[in-house]
């Protein structure tokens, strides 16, 4: 009980004050973070099956919360359930959709009091491999220890947890018992906020996507993407455009770790969303690595996404400023154009994306801490923007989006 005031306190602390939550430093923290964070290993032994796409590495695990059956089915219900929030009105889900990758096709989510947050909701497929969590939070490691930040941040919350009500809530449930049991062993003694966050995390490392057009093709199916996708992955993968810089790799992200790497890979980049004046405008919590590092030159520094399933995660950008050109259909989570289809929409918005990209940035003066050597002008022929939509559209597993195994387990 000591321990969770004390995260409480630094967590509000943090989150009032645009610092770093103490909870996620290491040089700060000796609990049980620094414990996990710094025994980042692989789980040797653990009999754990990935079954995954061909030609993917293997996530690295850490050592204190190896995977087992048990604990990813556990973590299934939880990240479904509203008991995981104060008022028990929202779960994980509520903003992490399976038929949208797990994002919320919101520009900026909302948590139980309605309060927009600063970002927006990323996907989570193939959030195993990152090495780094959330847009631009360097310190968040493991997904074990951001689960803490939408179950207890303040500023503004999420989940709005503030005591152990929901563990006595998950005690009291039968189900719970048994699932927490076979997890973790030692009946309801086993019902902890470190066995609550282990569990969500395995499960989050069971959502591997790798069977998309692109995955079929790149293994040898070429009629599993159309010849404009085809051509649009020389685009991408050209010194023109250069997608490939930041994108690149069997995630499409220049963040990641798996156990074939000897150390970890990650960067955050100034993409040319926004400029100086726009940032200099916005609290400290929207200004990217900045908030956390303080040194100007990160203002506006973000984290290159993986661009799989890119065709159901708009809007785009970490404030989900690019998005298609109507949102009046409700039948999307925020709306796509009226009578247009989650396709088109993504068409739409990825055009946006890519004259962003050949505009050198968005804005001018363009931001003083754009990397010219990536973000510059550049020209595309009509029909290779078009090629290069496609291929990007390519990468939507549409396996993924309606995998049994990662849907709601509640009835």
């Amino acid at each position: 009980m000591k321990l969770y005031k004390a995260l409480l306190l630094l967590g509000i602390l943090s989150f009032a004050n645009a610092c770093v939550p103490d909870f996620l430093d290491l040089k700060k923290s000796k609990n049980d973070n620094n414990l996990l964070l710094l025994a980042l290993a692989l789980s040797q032994g653990s009999g754990w099956v990935w079954n995954l796409p061909p030609g993917f590495p293997t996530p690295t695990v850490p050592s204190e919360n190896p995977m087992s059956q048990a604990k990813v089915d556990l973590g299934r219900f939880l990240f479904y359930d509203k008991k995981l929030s104060a008022n028990e009105s929202m779960s994980c889900s509520s903003c992490h959709f399976q038929n949208l990758a797990f994002s919320d096709g919101k520009a900026t989510p909302s948590g139980i009091t309605s309060e927009a947050h600063p970002r927006n909701a990323q996907h989570l497929s193939n959030a195993a491999y990152h090495p780094r969590l959330t847009w631009s939070n360097s310190l968040l490691k493991t997904l074990e220890q951001q689960a803490r930040v939408p179950m207890f941040s303040l500023a503004p919350p999420e989940l709005g947890l503030a005591n152990e009500d929901y563990l006595g809530k998950l005690k009291s449930d039968s189900n719970y018992r048994k699932l927490f049991s076979a997890a973790f062993g030692n009946g309801d003694s086993a019902v902890t906020e470190q066995n609550v966050r282990f569990a969500l995390a395995s499960f989050q490392r069971t959502m591997i996507s790798g069977y998309s057009p692109f995955d079929k093709a790149n293994n040898g199916n070429r009629s599993a993407m159309s010849a404009s996708a085809t051509r649009g992955a020389s685009v991408f993968n050209g010194e023109v455009a250069e997608c490939f810089h930041c994108h690149g790799g069997f995630n499409f992200t220049d963040t990641t770790l798996h156990t074939k790497q000897t150390s970890e890979e990650f960067a955050y980049h100034n993409n040319g969303t926004h400029n100086n004046a726009f940032y200099d405008a916005l609290p400290l919590n929207k200004q990217g690595l900045k908030e956390v590092t303080l040194v100007n030159s990160d203002q506006g520094k973000f984290r290159a996404p993986s661009l799989r399933n890119v065709g159901v995660t708009f809007p785009y950008m970490h404030d989900g400023s690019i998005m298609c050109d109507d949102s009046t259909n409700p039948g999307h989570p925020t709306g796509v154009a009226s009578g247009a289809t989650l396709e088109t929409c993504a068409r739409n918005a990825l055009g946006k994306v890519i004259d962003q990209y050949t505009a050198g940035g968005a804005g001018t003066p363009k931001h003083t801490s754009i990397d010219t050597t990536l973000i510059r002008p550049f020209s595309l022929q009509p029909s290779e923007k078009a090629d290069l939509i496609n291929f990007l559209l390519a990468l939507t597993d549409s396996e993924f989006l309606t995998d049994s195994k990662f849907s709601n387990p509640f009835p």
